[in-house]
């Protein structure tokens, strides 16, 4: 095995995945898959990431990049060609991903799960609470489904007029992160809650671009076991140099011990020395008992440092 290849560790049906998944097939790129539970407990993913829970994360030898984020800003890295910013707009194009992975996310789910609540297990939904830190509630969410139907479709209609030209992907002629970010929303939908597919439906220029986006695949995928992931992250040291910030207004700079977690859910906080610190990621020097030094990386945006 090519111990430098890309390890995805997700699942099939997060939409987060997705949104990685979509970037291979863009890039072509060949890719390992280790499918990890969509609850909690993971006992062979937190190692890796020292207590983030959240889905997915990619792997590459003893390096993690956690958040979606994370992950497509590294793709783009190490694989310039194809560019996941065709048109240019790199900015504009990230800062759509707020968007898309809050506002227009978070939409979805309660129409999602307010139409198929019914059929989701207690074990399912007490894990979404805990993660959230809030009460998951089904009953509270089957009432909104009229609201959220109207947002969603509201949410859609800026899509569909984007494609009004007859472009064929968001940004263009090719597509890129314009289209990533808010089609895994879109896909979410689609392939968890069918029966409310007709709000994609009804659109003009939306269900040819979701056609071409399905044609485009996921790249080259194999799949691997959990401890055979694990057994790279042991053989392998990080290669991440440190890298300062001097306008960093808080301070913090490589060597400093801190905890890192997200602002939103799933606030499990990741402790570390900082090896990486910019506008643009936070990355943390870790040691497992038994994997040894791993560096693992977070976006900047989106999420808290906490001095230790």
């Amino acid at each position: 095995m090519n111990l430098q290849e890309p390890i995805l560790h997700h699942y099939d049906s997060s939409p987060f995945s997705e949104k990685v998944r979509m970037a291979f097939g863009i890039k072509g790129i060949a890719w390992r898959s280790v499918l990890i539970p969509n609850m909690m407990p993971k006992p062979d993913y937190v190692p890796l990431t020292g207590g983030y829970r959240r889905t997915p994360s990619m792997q590459i030898g003893a390096e993690v990049w956690c958040d979606s984020a994370a992950i497509l800003r590294e793709l783009e890295r190490r694989h310039p060609d194809p560019t996941l910013y065709p048109e240019g707009y790199s900015g504009l194009a990230d800062a759509l991903g707020f968007w898309s992975d809050r506002t227009f996310f978070m939409v979805a789910v309660q129409l999602i799960f307010g139409t198929i609540g019914h059929s989701v297990s207690q074990a399912f939904i007490d894990d979404r609470a805990r993660m959230s830190g809030t009460e998951f509630d089904i009953a509270r969410m089957r009432a909104a489904v009229p609201l959220m139907r109207e947002q969603y479709r509201s949410h859609l209609a800026f899509l569909d007029r984007q494609l009004a030209d007859g472009r064929r992907f968001l940004g263009g002629d090719a597509p890129g992160m314009l289209d990533l970010h808010p089609w895994h929303v879109v896909w979410f939908l689609r392939q968890v809650c069918p029966e409310e597919a007709e709000l994609i439906d009804a659109f003009t220029a939306l269900p040819a671009w979701e056609a071409r986006m399905r044609e485009i695949g996921h790249g080259e995928r194999r799949e691997i076991g959990a401890r055979d992931a694990l057994s790279v992250a042991a053989v392998e040291m990080p290669e991440t140099l440190p890298e300062g910030d001097p306008e960093e207004p808080n301070g913090l700079v490589p060597g400093m011990k801190v905890e890192v977690a997200p602002d939103d859910y799933g606030r499990d906080q990741v402790a570390g020395e900082i090896v990486v610190v910019n506008t643009a990621e936070i990355a943390l020097l870790r040691r497992h008992p038994e994997l040894g030094e791993i560096v693992v990386h977070f976006p900047r945006a989106g999420y808290v440092v906490l001095p230790r």
